[in-house]
């Protein structure tokens, strides 16, 4: 009798959960929530930088989170931890959306290629051509951004500086030198940006194939980097306190330390070896 009780409550605290969830969609709270992540979100879409205010106060939210998760899993010194580690993770989460930005646009530095050299094939002059490109996803959003720019009468140069440095890739610094080279000195531009979208194409498809030979030997090094982190969290809820034990203890807390720092040193080399296997 207990356990259907128990059932029927549970169940019930979800659905009130819900009811409260769509209560709050439509209150003030929900506006100032997403008022807060906006520049997580732009980091992502606009690949732009936030102010100091933004970042002030998504690092309040993330502390304010994991304090919250800290202290429902292990009590008040795991939530002070956790808090204590929101700014630094709420900046590692805006870096990590602004570089998943730039490599979107540099995956499609092919396709600007492509399209800007049919544009000119067409009769468009490259101010005309970057305004009427249609490409999805970043590269979309950077074209439509100079097109605009170019449209209120900004010099041709400046923009196409600006948006190779917002790729910051040396793909897009080639179709930029391709431009401004024809520019100065004449030639066939719409043969340029293909061929050079071919060699793009290449380079994409070797790096892919780099990625897909060590796929296997990444994935193990992950797991293996992420079993004493599961190994904690499954200690802790067999044992509620023990992660706040290890922490209060020096000598545990040392060794702690130790195997933590270990454990940083093998992502970063990891990260390196990748890094180097894919040039």
């Amino acid at each position: 009798m207990a356990v259907a009780l128990a059932f029927f409550a549970a169940a019930l605290a979800v659905a009130g959960a819900w009811e409260l969830l769509a209560a709050v969609e439509r209150t003030r709270v929900a506006a100032a929530l997403e008022h807060a992540v906006a520049p997580l979100v732009r980091a992502g879409t606009e690949g732009a930088s936030p102010t100091t205010t933004e970042r002030r106060r998504l690092a309040v939210l993330a502390a304010g989170a994991l304090a919250a998760a800290g202290w429902l899993v292990g009590g008040v010194t795991i939530a002070v931890i956790a808090a204590v580690s929101g700014p630094m993770i709420a900046t590692a989460l805006v870096t990590a959306r602004r570089h998943r930005f730039r490599s979107a646009l540099a995956a499609s530095a092919p396709a600007v290629a492509r399209a800007l050299a049919d544009a000119l094939s067409a009769g468009h002059s490259i101010r005309g051509a970057l305004g009427t490109v249609a490409i999805p996803g970043p590269a979309g959003h950077e074209l439509a951004k100079a097109g605009r720019a170019l449209a209120f009468g900004a010099n041709t140069q400046t923009v196409l500086e600006r948006l190779r440095r917002k790729a910051g890739s040396p793909a897009w610094d080639s179709i930029v030198a391709g431009v401004l080279l024809q520019r100065d000195a004449g030639g066939d531009l719409p043969n340029l940006l293909r061929d050079l979208a071919t060699t793009l194409e290449t380079a994409t498809r070797q790096e892919r194939e780099a990625l897909a030979a060590t796929a296997q030997a990444r994935f193990t090094a992950r797991i293996v980097l992420g079993l004493p982190l599961i190994a904690a969290l499954l200690a802790e809820l067999a044992k509620p306190g023990l992660l706040a034990s290890l922490v209060t203890n020096p000598v545990s807390l040392l060794l702690t330390t130790f195997a933590l720092t270990f454990q940083l040193v093998a992502l970063i080399t990891m990260a390196r070896i990748t890094r180097n296997v894919t040039k």
